[in-house]
């Protein structure tokens, strides 16, 4: 099972968009997936669903549940303060360690208002998940000026649409 990871809690992100247009190019593969998106979080899951409080969250419980059952993963993140989303790496503590990741495989799409396109973001998650033994795919997409190349629906950008259409062939191989 593929899972496509929203990784931001902000609601209607345009980090959660670029997850449903990745999903939209799934399907027409024939590909299943399912959605994780952080804003489903419980709005206290740093203190009802981490530490002594693991297994108490159901809400929280439901989401792990989620990463236990796949084996492939597309993490699409924004870029906060030059890394990625503070909520995402707490979700990623609250996982069971050290084999919620072993052996898995990911890969990694990062957005930003700025000209880097969430470079370093995508550099921080990298290490991250290999430090968790994921496989991380080598082709991590970087979508800069965001607001200026996304409608909402649809890349306005022909070559970040391109890029986009690469990044899922090589997933799908990978």
């Amino acid at each position: 099972m593929i899972t496509l990871i929203s990784g931001t809690n902000r609601p209607l992100s345009n980090t959660r968009a670029i997850v449903d247009l990745y999903a939209s190019m799934l399907e027409k593969q024939g590909k299943p997936y399912q959605v994780l998106d952080l804003a489903d979080l419980p709005g206290d899951f740093t203190v009802s669903a981490l530490y002594d409080n693991t297994g108490k969250n159901e809400d929280f419980n439901r989401l792990a549940s989620m990463i236990e059952a796949s084996d492939k993963f597309v993490f699409v993140v924004p870029e906060y303060n030059s890394s990625f989303p503070g909520v995402l790496k707490a979700f990623i503590d609250g996982l069971a360690y050290p084999y919620t990741f072993k052996d898995k495989k990911g890969a990694l799409i990062g957005l930003s208002s700025g000209m880097q396109g969430s470079g370093l973001a995508l550099s921080h998650l990298s290490d991250i998940l290999n430090y968790l033994g994921m496989h991380v795919m080598a082709m991590r997409l970087k979508l800069a000026h965001i607001e200026k190349n996304f409608d909402g629906k649809q890349l306005t950008n022909k070559l970040y649409q391109e890029l986009l259409e690469q990044h899922v062939t090589q997933f799908l191989k990978f």
